[in-house]
């Protein structure tokens, strides 16, 4: 299994957040995996069940980028509910 972490893998959009006053461009599956597994689980408690749908996503699209429409669309259902987007 490939680190999710460090793939460069490019998802099919670039989401641009706004975080603490600054955009915060989200590219590809690493930069995507990162943003999600380092904030502590509890901030994203109330979005649980799409949270974990996008990590799970995103560590297959790391493994096979024939995944990467699914897990852009993973980022963009959680994103979307917690108003990020």
């Amino acid at each position: 299994m490939s680190d999710p972490a460090s793939s460069e893998t490019p998802l099919r959009t670039t989401f641009k957040i706004k975080l603490n006053g600054d955009t915060l461009a989200i590219a590809t599956v690493g930069q995507a995996y990162q943003f999600l597994t380092n904030f502590k689980s509890v901030e994203w408690m109330e979005f649980r069940s799409l949270h974990e749908d996008a990590v799970h996503a995103l560590e297959g699209a790391a493994d096979n980028a024939m995944l990467v429409v699914q897990a852009t669309n993973a980022i963009r259902a959680l994103f979307v509910s917690a108003k990020l987007l």
